[in-house]
């Protein structure tokens, strides 16, 4: 190698070299370089190429959807049918509900015994001239004067069982006439062997009189509460 003169321009002065990499360093790194492109060409060849499906497996894709899609449908119309018979249940106890006579009165006098005479009924104080209504759905038995109970309506619900309202002012219901439980059957009133203004109700089976209170407390109304059946909303006319 010729030594240079003292005299000779330097021509690499004011530059920097780059140095060279270790020969180990620069094996690692084309190494990597090399390791990372097949591992991103394994990675490619693994991802699915729709053009390559196999026709079966999407017409086996298509089918199991169909299936689902009737079975979701055969779940529909399985829960509309119940909910259609919960409803035609719920209307089947609404038919049969039993509704008090009066909204707004006082309770004055039990079934019982009273005065040595059986007080067959329960009696409900009202302003004269308030509507009562039927207890129950059934056919207008009696509807006119009728000895102690004043003017008096006697309804038969069918199976034996009638309700009687005493003391009215007025009927307004006519003998064979069909009634709905809600409908208004007279106004409340003060007549035959009546001390005050208020509705007399007995409720007989077969022809026997039974006490009112624990017959409407098993239809779900209480007499003495004033708590109506919950069906009252839906029947009441």
């Amino acid at each position: 190698m010729r030594q240079r003169l003292s005299s000779e321009p330097d021509r690499y002065r004011g530059r920097r070299r780059v140095p060279t990499p270790p020969r180990s360093r620069y094996a690692a790194v084309v190494t990597t370089a090399f390791v990372g492109a097949g591992f991103v060409a394994l990675g490619a060849a693994a991802l699915p190429d729709a053009k390559t499906v196999d026709p079966s497996a999407l017409a086996d894709l298509d089918r199991a959807a169909a299936s689902q899609d009737l079975a979701d449908r055969a779940a529909d119309a399985d829960r509309a049918s119940r909910d259609d018979r919960s409803a035609t249940t719920a209307g089947q106890e609404a038919a049969d509900v039993w509704l008090l006579p009066l909204q707004d009165y006082q309770f004055t006098s039990p079934y019982g015994m009273r005065w040595g005479q059986l007080h067959a009924g329960v009696d409900l104080a009202a302003p004269e001239g308030t509507p009562y209504k039927a207890v129950a759905d059934g056919t207008v038995k009696l509807a006119q004067y009728y000895g102690g109970y004043g003017y008096a309506v006697i309804v038969d619900h069918g199976n034996g069982v009638e309700t009687i309202y005493g003391h009215s002012q007025k009927v307004l219901v006519k003998a064979g006439q069909q009634v709905k439980a809600g409908d208004t059957l007279g106004l409340v009133g003060n007549t035959g062997h009546s001390y005050g203004s208020h509705l007399h109700l007995e409720v007989h089976v077969n022809g026997e009189p039974r006490d009112p209170i624990p017959w409407f407390r098993d239809r779900q109304a209480d007499i003495k509460l004033q708590v109506d059946s919950i069906f009252a909303g839906v029947t009441a006319q």
